[in-house]
């Protein structure tokens, strides 16, 4: 099987708003106009109001009601506004995904790309949005997958399962190459920056490659704190199986398992995005 099989099935793409797509394209850009962007946001009306029901929630605390984006840049800044967007384009391009629990999907997205933000904030190699944003979409591959071809992403669910083998040589024994290629692939064909294409590629295992991604680094460490998380791992567990051979690739200090306490009790914020 090709990964062309996948893309080529147009209908079954995950349906990312254009002023998404527009926002993520431009976050290497350090002259874009991100004002020109939030009044696009602004004329989506199933995105603003996402995106003003989740601002207006407990979780920002805020002391007046918002009822506009530009009120939102005002009370959250372009910064964190930026994220929301990604979130809610990203969260919102599919509804329904056989063999995805998909609120869980993205619910463990959102913590990922809050975790890479995290990471990035402490390196001087990565960017955060753009941590953030490949945090969201490192697993889109899978989704692919399972959007395209659902019983072929069952079985591979299922020999996974049974025999013990990682995804990873499942994938390889059904499908001849990886879903983290197919991620890099959609991507590219979205117009995405090619770092981000990378970082998915390389972001289950950094180490594998010649020339490992920073990017990537970060993501896989979110990775391994959202298993932790999800397999309800202690902090001393945690701490003993952090990779540091990619901390040390995503430029972390060499301490940095001093703080994994505080990135293991990180929240999104964003689950309202789900519902």
């Amino acid at each position: 099987m090709e990964i062309r099989e996948l893309l080529d099935q147009t209908s079954k793409l995950p349906n990312v708003p254009d002023v998404v797509r527009e926002l993520i394209q431009q976050l290497n850009n350090p002259n874009a106009n991100y004002g020109e962007i939030a009044a696009k946001v602004g004329q989506d009306q199933t995105l603003s109001l996402k995106i003003l029901r989740l601002v207006n929630s407990a979780h920002f605390g805020l002391t007046r009601k918002v009822s506009s984006i530009d009120e939102a840049v005002v009370m959250l800044g372009m910064a964190r506004l930026k994220t929301m967007v990604i979130a809610s384009g990203l969260s919102g391009s599919v509804k329904e995904v056989e063999g995805i629990d998909i609120k869980r999907f993205w619910s463990e997205a959102f913590f990922v790309a809050t975790a890479a933000k995290w990471f990035a904030e402490k390196t001087d190699k990565v960017d955060e949005d753009i941590a953030f944003t490949v945090g969201l979409i490192h697993n889109i591959g899978r989704l692919l997958l399972h959007l395209s071809k659902p019983k072929l992403a069952l079985a591979i669910q299922t020999r996974v399962e049974e025999s013990g083998c990682s995804r990873s040589d499942a994938e390889m024994e059904r499908l001849s190459f990886v879903t983290p290629q197919a991620g890099q692939a959609l991507l590219d064909m979205w117009k995405f920056p090619e770092d981000m294409g990378v970082a998915v590629l390389q972001h289950k295992k950094p180490t594998d490659f010649e020339e490992p991604s920073a990017l990537a680094a970060v993501v896989n460490l979110a990775c391994v704190v959202n298993a932790a998380k999800r397999n309800e791992m202690d902090i001393a567990a945690l701490r003993d199986t952090f990779p540091a051979d990619v901390a040390e690739i995503a430029g972390l200090p060499a301490n940095i398992q001093v703080e994994l306490a505080d990135v293991l009790e990180l929240e999104s914020g964003l689950d309202g995005l789900n519902d």
